[in-house]
């Protein structure tokens, strides 16, 4: 059996921050797994060097449920974002080794693949309706089946998922965080109208996507949602708020536009009644965020039992290790959905070298025997720590709002 020998984190930052956990073994064979929190990295790597990586030496790699269980019901303190990133990150590391002893992509040994390939959207954001629209319509040509509009709203600056960059959003974007201004009501007056425009020009074969991200209070998104149907778009995303999953159902008193949430979840308790009572149509969890690739399998057939799909967050605040790790388990699931993909710099292709493809609107993990992806430690200590932190929102009359 292979005895986990040693284990370190790695910090880079090639345009943005990533936490990397490195697990070696007995046998020389070694995993990575991906334990980057947004704006909170420095948490998650402490956690694992200080408390987590002691207890790991001399066990069995082989043996991750148990290891899994040891993480999560040993620690006393259990879930939040810090403790299930740390425990997520030794998760697929052990799922990255056990598949190369194996000598197999990991999706295999989560029983094969169900799909030919993972359908993908990506971003098309903008100033103004008519920007974001031409930004859509290269995703279009680039052979996207499934793209997600974010605008500027007239009377507002610094609206979330409108960024610099077209095709590169990255929102930690500062050492301390910066304030954007939000206003409701000048929102719920643009956002129908730019999926009116989006039909218009892009007609009815792709899928249509929008993020409020938790800007809302449940009646407000019950008409925004009953505003879009018309446009049939194929999820509105992180309406409110979800730590009170009950506002939910308000939404869907009002609304039949799909309703997808969850890339803030840490464990399968943030969800339960959200699933249980079908208030959602996807659910969004992460490998990283919600415990690794064991915790998100339970989500995920949780989820199947109530006619939820999967629709797994991708921005680039994870890492390509955890992209490789959301492929081989959206490939393998069958109540997948749709994944999130926002393609990572080049300097970041660099430090993390994967196997991962992206063709006809679809990503496929590759062939590589396990994760299909690695740090390049060489490149990676070419980019030290930069601290950097989510904005905030705050109304127009100076009163904080969520994020």
């Amino acid at each position: 059996m292979p005895k986990i020998t040693a284990a370190r984190v790695i910090v880079t930052s090639p345009g943005r921050n990533f936490v990397t956990l490195k697990i070696e073994t007995s046998d020389g064979v070694h995993g990575v797994g991906d334990a980057t929190l947004n704006g909170r990295e420095l948490a998650v790597a402490s956690y694992l060097t200080d408390h987590v990586i002691p207890c790991l030496i001399g066990r069995d790699a082989h043996q991750i449920e148990d290891i899994w269980q040891y993480l999560y019901k040993g620690a006393y303190w259990r879930r939040g974002p810090v403790t299930m990133a740390a425990i997520a990150a030794v998760d697929m590391a052990l799922w990255d080794i056990k598949a190369k002893i194996a000598g197999l992509p990991l999706y295999q040994l989560l029983g094969g693949a169900c799909r030919t390939g993972v359908m993908v959207y990506g971003h098309a954001n903008g100033a103004t309706i008519e920007e974001t629209l031409e930004n859509a319509a290269v995703y279009a040509s680039q052979g996207y089946k499934a793209i997600r509009l974010q605008s500027g709203v007239p009377g507002l600056n610094g609206v979330y998922g409108v960024s610099k960059d077209k095709f590169f959003y990255e929102p930690a974007d500062s050492h301390l965080p910066t304030e954007s201004l939000w206003s409701t009501e000048k929102y719920l007056r643009s956002a129908p109208g730019l999926f009116e425009a989006a039909r218009d020009k892009l007609g009815w074969d792709l899928h249509l996507l929008h993020d409020v991200h938790h800007r809302l209070t449940p009646i407000e998104a019950g008409r925004l949602g009953k505003d879009l149907e018309p446009y049939r778009p194929f999820w509105m995303e992180d309406a409110v708020p979800a730590e009170n999953q009950a506002s939910f159902r308000i939404i869907r008193q009002h609304t039949t536009t799909p309703l997808a949430v969850g890339e803030i979840f840490n464990s399968i308790w943030d969800c339960k009644q959200l699933i249980e009572e079908q208030l959602i149509d996807y659910i969004r969890a992460t490998v990283v965020h919600a415990g690794g690739i064991t915790h998100l399998r339970k989500i995920a057939s949780f989820a199947d039992l109530h006619h939820v799909r999967t629709g797994c967050h991708g921005a680039t605040d994870l890492s390509p290790i955890c992209m490789a790790a959301a492929l081989h388990f959206d490939l393998s699931i069958p109540n997948f959905g749709v994944q999130e993909y926002m393609r990572h710099t080049e300097a970041t292709d660099a430090v993390f070298p994967h196997a991962y493809s992206f063709a006809d609107g679809m990503l496929h993990p590759g062939e590589a025997i396990g994760l299909g992806v690695d740090i390049d430690e060489a490149q990676a200590a070419k980019h030290p720590y930069k601290r950097a932190y989510l904005p905030i929102a705050r109304r127009e009359d100076g009163s904080m709002h969520d994020w």
